[in-house]
């Protein structure tokens, strides 16, 4: 043979360099010049011991409580990343992807900083609580873990089935609402180095919608009628699913104990009066509205069905049949 057989795929190889979505080297080098590292914030600004250690930990609970998302999206984007090499994605679309990864592994040590300073301690669930309140966030704080660890589980398998196109829709719902939450946090927060983090990351997620955005606009025109359903179904379990984080579990979703709500309240409330600005109930709910019809809009531009959100008064097609093993939405 002049030539080896063809070689089987999905495989990264070959390789190749096509370019041709000029927005996706736009966003590609902005995310070279708003480059940021976490351990520069001005940390010597912060100084832990002025808040009592109820508002310590309650503070760190709520850090503890986005690292469930945040510090698991830097493998999430890396098995979409390694995804967009196995098809073959033009080149600004893997470059986009590796920003992506490099940007959460940020948001993860902004998160394992902020923790790591409250508690004086570098993990949440081995540290020894001072408070009763803190004892009581930390048996929530082993539950998400305990949920999200279902969730790995559970992506590892979905992404090989679905396509990126598919995929795109559930990282923009993560994006649009993690936007939302973030520029929100940056405005009300007292602290200097958590409003500068948080400005930083929400900064980082618009990026990433643009990202979303512009291979929407490539892809969703021909996108298969099948594929229509199955982002109707996403958006429904991504509701469900960042819930925990934007807004508040759903029980009948989440395997969590009966006092979860109650207790996680309790500890936004204490760190809501340190200055900490956690959105309360009714302005989550907003939030979690505002995102969603932003979503709609960019879905039915190409006829895809939402699906109906009655938590935040969002009417649509119906969709009940949601399990763990549907979830792949990222924070």
């Amino acid at each position: 043979m002049d030539y080896p057989p063809a070689t089987e795929q999905p495989n990264v190889y070959p390789l190749s360099w096509h370019r041709q979505t000029s927005k996706l080297e736009e966003v590609w080098n902005s995310s070279l010049r708003e480059a940021w590292d976490p351990q520069a914030l001005p940390w010597d600004t912060f100084n832990a011991a002025s808040y009592s250690w109820e508002e310590r930990e309650s503070i760190a609970y709520w850090w503890t409580l986005l690292s469930v998302f945040d510090a698991s999206a830097p493998p999430v984007f890396a098995e979409a990343f390694i995804k967009t090499y196995e098809v073959h994605e033009e080149d600004a679309v893997r470059r986009c992807f590796f920003s992506v990864t490099r940007d959460e592994q940020n948001h993860e040590q902004m998160c394992g900083l902020a923790i790591t300073k409250l508690l004086e301690h570098p993990d949440p669930l081995t540290y020894t609580p001072k408070t009763e309140i803190g004892k009581q966030l930390q048996r929530n704080a082993a539950w998400l873990y305990y949920n999200g660890g279902r969730y790995w589980t559970s992506y590892k398998l979905a992404v090989p089935k679905y396509s990126l196109a598919v995929l795109f829709s559930s990282f923009l719902m993560g994006e649009i609402a993690a936007a939302t939450i973030f520029h929100q946090m940056a405005a009300g927060c007292t602290e200097p180095v958590f409003k500068e983090g948080f400005r930083n990351i929400g900064r980082d997620e618009g990026r990433h919608m643009a990202i979303c955005m512009a291979l929407m606009e490539r892809d969703y025109p021909k996108m298969k009628k099948e594929d229509r359903a199955i982002i109707t179904k996403q958006v429904r379990a991504g509701y469900l699913f960042l819930s925990a984080v934007l807004f508040e579990p759903p029980p009948d979703f989440w395997d969590l104990p009966p006092d979860f709500i109650e207790v996680q309240r309790k500890g936004e409330t204490i760190a809501r009066d340190a200055g900490f600005n956690i959105p309360a109930y009714e302005q989550k709910k907003e939030n979690w509205k505002a995102a969603m019809l932003n979503l709609k809009g960019v879905l039915d531009k190409y006829d895809i069905p939402f699906p109906a959100i009655p938590e935040v008064g969002i009417s649509g097609e119906e969709v009940t049949d949601i399990d763990m093993a549907d979830i792949i939405p990222v924070f």
